[in-house]
């Protein structure tokens, strides 16, 4: 069996046709029809059908997907586990970390510094992303683990494994001119006042909806920012109130100047790792969990 074409039919299936996967691939369409093509052929059977404009996996497709899946995920932990052998003498381990955009830069921080921390010399390799795109790279091999604030679906057809990192309440800031501002205790002073919120796709978004109607309280919407840092920018500058995971209030209200008006354990954010091992092997994905889950959430 050629790999290669097994490969071009398994990123098309996952991507949904050969349009994305070409984008996927950096290859062209035509050839990826044309390598398919020379697969089925081989195996005497059709992979997909047409369904109007896009690609339908046959029964016999869906039954290669399944196999495909398989050798994939054994092929990702083949080279995780060759990485992390102790034999590798001085050899630099690269580790390849996508982090999701909604994840806020100093939580990135503290999740991913334990891995530079362990005794072999590691270059971390970090990308930005939306959270589906960094699932379409981790399953492509291109990534060794992706940080995020929620949990893969269960819908997607990618083969990878959460691996929860713990969680933290969240704390509400402003700076201290607006603060002197508001009017009575905590929640009831965010009423009527400025407030800055994270964009739709944020996981504590929907969160902070259900506690501001449960609680009664109604501030004045100033703005919404898929960009944590900036939100903070324009926070720092007193355009209004904004939200921030408690374990880094210290922080928080250091490098911005800001102050606490109060904290919620009723709004919680929680982190995974996010990698094709069921079991983790990986040096560095090992380190990163076990100081989220005994130092930084503990």
């Amino acid at each position: 069996m050629n790999y290669k074409h097994l490969l071009y039919f398994w990123v098309t299936a996952k991507a949904g046709g050969v349009m994305r996967a070409g984008e996927q691939l950096h290859t062209t369409p035509h050839t990826l029809s044309a390598q398919i093509k020379l697969l089925e052929d081989w195996l005497g059977h059709k992979l997909f059908k047409k369904a109007g404009r896009n690609l339908e996996l046959t029964e016999d497709g869906r039954l290669a997907l399944g196999y495909a899946d398989q050798i994939f995920t054994l092929g990702a932990e083949l080279e995780a586990a060759v990485r992390a052998s102790t034999g590798a003498g001085n050899k630099v381990l690269d580790f390849k970390v996508g982090v999701a955009d909604s994840v806020s830069k100093s939580i990135a921080y503290r999740l991913l510094e334990p891995a530079l921390s362990i005794t072999e010399p590691v270059r971390l390799v970090c990308s930005e992303g939306k959270f589906p795109e960094l699932l379409a790279e981790l399953a492509l091999n291109r990534l060794d683990l992706v940080i995020a604030d929620e949990p893969m679906s269960r819908r997607l057809s990618v083969r990878a494994f959460n691996h929860p990192l713990g969680g933290t309440a969240m704390s509400f800031f402003c700076t201290p001119a607006l603060k002197a501002q508001l009017k009575g205790s905590f929640p009831q002073c965010l009423n009527g006042q400025p407030m800055l919120i994270p964009g739709a796709q944020a996981s504590v978004r929907q969160q902070l909806e259900g506690w501001l109607t449960r609680h009664g309280v109604q501030p004045h919407i100033v703005g919404e920012f898929d960009d944590g840092a900036l939100m903070t920018a324009f926070a720092r500058e007193g355009r209004g109130i904004f939200m921030a995971p408690s374990v880094t209030e210290a922080e928080t209200i250091q490098q911005f100047g800001v102050k606490v008006i109060g904290r919620s354990d009723e709004l919680r954010e929680e982190f995974y790792a996010v990698s094709v091992e069921r079991r983790i092997t990986h040096p560095c994905v090992v380190a990163i969990t076990k100081a989220a889950r005994g130092q930084l959430f503990g």
